[in-house]
């Protein structure tokens, strides 16, 4: 049996697979749940707005602006190593801000530096993770696989709210912090159990020259770069409806806080549900296609939910359930895609322009969401949204470099 990248591979691999994902749960939930936590107690302490969305996007900015030199580490040293560099490093950055919390201090400065700290690690993690996945595991389960991140980050959005507010009220938020610690340490020992191949690194060139050689693998795919436009487009029109989403709830239809906590709620389940969709049927061999009718199917029931009467609002909240069912059929086959069309030995520098433009697209589509909803008002803010997303669907199809993109395979050779 080979890997998705051609290697050997064990006939243990599941089992390897199980022990780090279930490492990686630990870590994501109680992430998760520190970072509300951490929203909870500005929220409570500033009572601002601008202090909130100030942790967000240092929570957030780093990881972008940091993943491509994160991609380029991926392929010039352990990839197992930097993952656990990674975990290690945003645990101990969260133990070292509960330290500080526990000395009485807590400023928002503090929280800000240390929320940046855990970003620049996540900057590292993230590329080496999903670039050793296929190494490990045999191509025909690569989505599968690939879908586990959407799964738990599903998950950690479902019940890291609770988990998080709960435990900041019941202990603070040290104590919320310190599990966080717990967590990386989980996710640390699972992978200290699993081996990884190390790739062969390139000599003779710089951080800086493995950097555009990265965005060179990229460009000489056309359809990668019209893919990754069209995902930092799309990434940015769904984070900009997640930022309204409550002011939408509350503004137009009149919902009261259980009533938009339930609608958080039912978002996260259902992109959950979407995941396990994926993980269950595997996607399919058509991927491009799959990304481009998720797009479609998710402008439907989003252009419906600007459209509502003011009194539909569980109406509004079953469209904007089934759109988050669509939503989660992006992440898993943009990463599959990404890794059978890059060789094995770049795919770590192609997924840092990935993680890059990920992390760029989420802050800069939460500030974009509120100035337009502004402007326009909130329901023709998500017609609009939706006609977007119908756009990206259509017009992505229609290029045959994307469509090309499902006959890639994957390579070992540079």
């Amino acid at each position: 049996m080979k890997s998705a990248s051609g290697r050997p591979l064990s006939s243990r691999w599941l089992q390897l697979i199980v022990t780090i994902w279930t490492g990686q749960a630990f870590s994501i939930i109680t992430s998760g749940a520190a970072g509300w936590a951490i929203i909870w107690h500005v929220t409570q302490t500033t009572q601002s707005a601008l202090a909130l969305s100030l942790i967000m996007v240092c929570a957030m900015l780093p990881q972008g602006v940091l993943s491509p030199l994160g991609g380029v580490l991926a392929d010039r040293f352990n990839r197992k190593t930097l993952i656990i560099a990674g975990d290690l490093g945003a645990g101990t950055a969260s133990l070292l801000l509960a330290l500080a919390i526990a000395a009485s201090e807590s400023s928002l400065l503090l929280i800000c530096l240390f929320g940046a700290i855990r970003s620049a690690f996540s900057a590292v993690h993230g590329p080496a993770m999903m670039a050793a996945m296929p190494m490990l595991v045999p191509e025909r389960h690569l989505l599968r696989i690939n879908t586990l991140d959407q799964v738990l980050a599903s998950l950690a959005n479902v019940c890291s709210p609770a988990i998080g507010i709960g435990l900041y009220a019941a202990f603070g938020l040290s104590f919320a912090l310190v599990l966080e610690f717990a967590g990386a340490v989980v996710a640390v020992a699972a992978m200290l159990l699993v081996k990884i191949p190390t790739v062969r690194a390139e000599d003779g060139s710089s951080a800086l020259g493995q950097m555009v050689e990265g965005w060179r693998v990229l460009a000489a795919t056309r359809g990668l770069v019209m893919l990754l436009g069209g995902l930092t487009v799309g990434l940015m029109a769904f984070s900009s409806i997640s930022a309204v989403y409550p002011l939408m709830s509350t503004q137009y239809f009149g919902a009261n806080g259980t009533m938009v906590s339930i609608a958080e709620a039912v978002s996260g389940i259902c992109m959950l549900v979407g995941a396990g969709i994926i993980m269950a049927w595997g996607g399919g061999r058509r991927l491009a296609l799959l990304l481009c009718a998720s797009s479609v199917l998710v402008a439907a029931p989003t252009i419906a939910a600007g459209l509502l009467p003011s009194d539909a609002f569980w109406v509004y909240v079953a469209l904007m359930g089934l759109a988050s069912v669509f939503m989660a059929w992006f992440n898993g086959p943009v990463m599959t895609l990404v890794q059978k069309n890059v060789p094995e030995a770049k795919t770590g520098r192609a997924l840092g322009f990935l993680y890059a433009a990920i992390g760029i697209a989420m802050p800069a589509g939460v500030a974009l969401g509120g100035v337009l909803a502004e402007h326009i008002g909130v329901t023709s803010f998500f017609v609009a949204s939706g006609a977007l997303f119908l756009l990206i669907g259509l017009i992505g199809y229609a290029f045959r470099d994307i469509r090309a993109l499902d006959a890639g395979d994957p390579a070992t050779e540079a």
